[in-house]
């Protein structure tokens, strides 16, 4: 097993959620410390209050993986007898680093949404508001035909020209190259100052734009000449879609009463608000972690029977009844699936990649509310 860095953490959490999935006003990424230092142990929790940083303490934890971004508004100072500024002061004091991850998890496959949505048990999941997608390209490339099966491979085990379930997808024509060679080349085929010939294939393939400086490196590594002529084409088509909240069936028709019950038992929630009739069936269930007041008509628009999210305001509740969309809020703090989901996750990841880190689920409650 390998010791490893907060980079080298970071950076495999971040193939799951990236930074480019989180919305523009996100202050996501690293809030406190560093990340160029050795981490034996991991802390995972919602939110970062004094309790948890003490909790890390005690723990041996120096990162804190977190949701709920700490500073989410700019500080001009830090008083340290204040509240933010003692537990600023305490993480670095105890070369504790803070790093949160909020709506890039929320949209990030097997992120808080999808966490959500499966301790429901919905079925048949899809994204409920696309704010994600890639544009697709496609690379076309030309190469002698004795190197033409080899580049085609390298391409491939690049993850170019995987389309839906297929993969390893190309195109070819054949067709003649022309080219001198001048002064200072050191040409594959051909001599300085002659004109060459050379009958050449030209591999087309597409790819995601994510992969497009991985699949480009690749080619350039394995391509024979030594300047190889290729192009890039941005195509209409997008890649996948991705998105904030869920939506998907229960494996069976049950009362909005009911429902709310289910809600109440899956999260372990004292109470839950419910909008709607008692008697209405419920099958097509929609899931937006976090608040969600302004996104009732995304989930309308998606067909949902009943929208299940926190800090539903009084006016939003009303628009919903209205447009006969029910509501079960079991309030924001439900988001803390991600505490085991991500500690389970990223336990996997390091571990297939030999890094000697352990990841621990919070055991604080950062839940302010109560119910009498």
């Amino acid at each position: 097993m390998k010791k490893v860095n907060g980079h080298e953490i970071i950076a495999l959490f971040e193939k799951w959620s990236p930074k480019r999935f989180a919305e523009d006003w996100d202050p996501i990424g690293l809030h406190i410390g560093q990340l160029n230092r050795q981490v034996d142990n991991v802390l995972v929790t919602l939110d970062v209050n004094e309790a948890v940083v003490e909790e890390a303490i005690a723990k041996g934890a120096n990162l804190i993986i977190a949701h709920h971004p700490p500073i989410f508004s700019p500080m001009k100072t830090i008083w340290t007898d204040t509240p933010q500024g003692r537990l600023i002061e305490k993480c670095i004091k105890h070369d504790i680093s803070v790093y949160a991850a909020h709506t890039n998890l929320d949209v990030a496959p097997k992120g808080v949404n999808d966490l959500l949505a499966n301790q429901l048990g919905l079925q048949d999941l899809e994204v409920m508001s696309p704010t994600v997608s890639d544009p697709l390209y496609k690379l076309a490339v030309f190469c002698p035909v004795s190197h033409a099966d080899e580049l085609r491979s390298v391409l491939a085990q690049a993850g170019a020209g995987a389309i839906g379930d297929y993969v390893g997808c190309s195109f070819t024509s054949t067709g003649t190259g022309r080219f001198m060679p001048s002064t200072g080349a050191n040409p594959f085929i051909g001599e300085i100052g002659k004109m060459e010939e050379v009958t050449e294939e030209r591999i087309e393939v597409v790819l995601p734009g994510p992969i497009r400086g991985k699949v480009l490196k690749a080619m350039l590594a394995a391509h024979p000449y030594e300047e190889p002529a290729y192009d890039f084409f941005v195509l209409d088509q997008r890649t996948e879609e991705f998105g904030l909240g869920r939506v998907g069936n229960l494996p069976k028709t049950m009362n909005l009463d009911q429902f709310a019950v289910h809600v109440k038992e899956a999260f372990n929630v004292a109470a839950v608000r419910v909008v709607g009739n008692p008697g209405k069936p419920v099958h097509k269930v929609a899931v937006l972690g976090g608040s969600g007041s302004k996104y009732t008509k995304a989930a309308k628009r998606k067909g949902a029977d009943v929208f299940v999210t926190g800090d539903m305001d009084f006016h939003s509740a009303q628009d919903a009844e209205s447009m006969g969309l029910a509501i079960v809020d079991p309030g924001h703090h439900v988001e803390k699936v991600m505490i085991k989901g991500v500690a389970e996750y990223m336990q996997h990841a390091t571990k297939e990649k030999g890094y000697e880190v352990n990841f621990i689920q919070t055991e604080i409650d950062t839940n302010p509310f109560r119910f009498i």
